[in-house]
This record gives C-alpha cells, sequence and structure tokens, in this order.
C-alpha cells in the first residue's frame, strides 16, 4: 500500500441519541467531539440518527404491508360487475 493516502484508523464511537444507545469501533471518521468510554479512556464520538437501537426493522416496530389484501379489496370494490 502507498504510504500516507489513507485517513487513520481509530476506535470511535457512535452515538444514537435518539435509542440512547452507543457502541465502541473502529473507523476513520473525523470528529471535533470526545466522550469517556466505560474502560476510561476517551474516545472520539460521532452522533447518528439511527442504529439498530431505533431503527423499526429491529425493535419489532416494522409495519408488513398485505398487498394480497390490498389487491382482493380493489377488486371487491371496482370489480367486473
Amino acid at each position: 500500500m502507498k504510504k500516507d493516502i489513507h485517513p487513520d484508523y481509530r476506535r470511535v464511537v457512535f452515538r444514537d441519541k435518539s435509542g440512547d444507545f452507543s457502541f465502541l469501533t473502529g473507523s476513520t471518521r473525523e470528529s471535533s467531539e470526545t466522550i469517556e468510554w466505560h474502560d476510561g479512556n476517551t474516545y472520539p464520538v460521532v452522533d447518528v440518527e439511527i442504529s439498530s437501537a431505533s431503527h423499526p426493522f429491529y425493535t419489532g416496530q416494522q409495519r408488513v404491508m398485505d398487498t394480497q389484501g390490498r389487491v382482493e379489496k380493489f377488486r371487491k370494490r371496482y370489480g367486473q360487475k
């Protein structure tokens, strides 16, 4: 690999404020904010709008569309007479 062309890879905390959830992982994201993590170290923190703690698919609040029921309702209402 070429030297001095890749961003720094370091430990970063991603924080989902709406889900009150955060996790520590490796990333190249830049941030001017920092947070003290559970291990006592200080890491850069990046705020995200949605994570697995607040996404409807993972929280079980996702609504399933019933396409077959809608087709039957359409045929019942506007079907051949």
